[in-house]
């Protein structure tokens, strides 16, 4: 702490990440990367612009890649706002579009850095409880509110709501914001973007994070009607109006081209998704069902500690999240088919 700290500075909790471990041989699957790496066509892309042209700024737009994610989704191009990754993107949805009068809803068990965003820009704020079992319900979201936004898939815990769920939300909640945030869309479940041009408040904010293997190249995009695009730009261009580089732009681009590759990685993701839970259910886990590249477990008789740390001894990284509600839970990364096989053998030796 220093004496040159604003008070906002001093009251600030900022976002915890999960660990990126420098140590080398181990199994990492507690940040949701991709097990596949980037298309072919996105690294050649990428090496045919490292050249003296990097001394150039880039189009402040990005309006190759505005037009690459408006074509892949039957959108315009002024339909779509790009930022540094999703949470640069979200940062600016928060600031330039939630900070209303009456509260922002969201989930109380959902994305860490919903609250972070509201403490940074003074945004007021209610956390709406998840059901027993740790569901979505959209029904509890009928009340005054200054904006309402969610993962779908949720994270931690994987669980995916319905497209027609979201449209009766929107149908009865027109007055504010509806935020649907689909870092994990793509692998499983119908992403709201079919909805943007019938309801001109929902903002989708997306990740070429994920399903894209570019978690590296920070690309996040937010799709909604022009009007609600435009307030983004407005703060965008008072932040930062280079938001993107050459490289991540010719990425990008690539990736949106390569959807052979893109549909393939991620079936195989699903794949495995599917083969892992059966693995873990087989060893008295319980599984809750899972839209995503991940799967949210617990055991019957060991607690989520405990094995996360013995898992950790023997070189293998999950997450665990100490807070009430899911703390017995353990978030695991879908890996490659020899990660998720080096995952069940460990957790048989661990549980006999």
């Amino acid at each position: 702490m220093s004496k040159y700290w604003s008070d906002l500075v001093t009251q600030l909790q900022p976002y915890t990440p999960g660990e990126q471990p420098s140590m080398t041989n181990i199994t990492k699957l507690n940040t949701n990367e991709n097990p596949f790496g980037p298309s072919p066509l996105v690294l050649s892309a990428m090496a045919s612009i490292l050249n003296q042209d990097l001394r150039l700024y880039p189009p402040p737009g990005a309006d190759g890649l505005k037009e690459a994610v408006a074509k892949y989704y039957n959108l315009n191009a002024n339909q779509v706002f790009l930022g540094n990754g999703s949470d640069e993107v979200l940062a600016h949805v928060f600031n330039g579009l939630l900070k209303q009068s009456e509260p922002l809803l969201f989930p109380d068990i959902s994305y860490s850095f919903y609250p972070v965003f509201c403490k940074l820009y003074d945004i007021n704020y209610k956390k709406i409880p998840l059901t027993d079992d740790l569901s979505l319900d959209l029904e509890n979201y009928k009340r005054p509110n200054g904006g309402i936004i969610f993962p779908n898939p949720n994270a931690p815990t994987g669980r995916v709501l319905p497209l027609k769920a979201i449209e009766q939300l929107l149908k009865r909640n027109q007055h504010s914001v509806v935020v649907v945030d689909e870092a994990y869309i793509d692998f499983g479940g119908q992403s709201a973007v079919a909805l943007i041009n019938q309801y001109d408040n929902l903002i989708v904010v997306q990740t070429m994070s994920k399903a894209r293997s570019l978690a590296g190249m920070r690309i996040g995009y937010a799709l909604g009607s022009a009007q609600l695009i435009e307030g983004l730009e407005r703060v965008k261009n008072s932040f930062n109006s280079y938001p993107l580089g050459h490289l991540q732009i010719a990425a990008g681009i690539a990736a949106f081209e390569d959807e052979a590759y893109f549909d393939d990685t991620r079936k195989q993701v699903i794949a495995s998704r599917e083969w892992l839970s059966a693995q873990l259910k087989g060893l008295n886990f319980d599984v809750l069902p899972s839209a995503a590249n991940f799967l949210f477990i617990r055991h019957e008789q060991n607690s989520a500690d405990a094995i996360a740390a013995q898992l950790r001894n023997l070189g293998i990284i999950v997450r665990h999240f100490k807070q009430p509600r899911i703390e017995e839970f353990l978030r695991i990364t879908v890996g490659t088919e020899a990660q998720n096989r080096q995952l069940i053998n460990a957790l048989e030796n661990l549980l006999e």
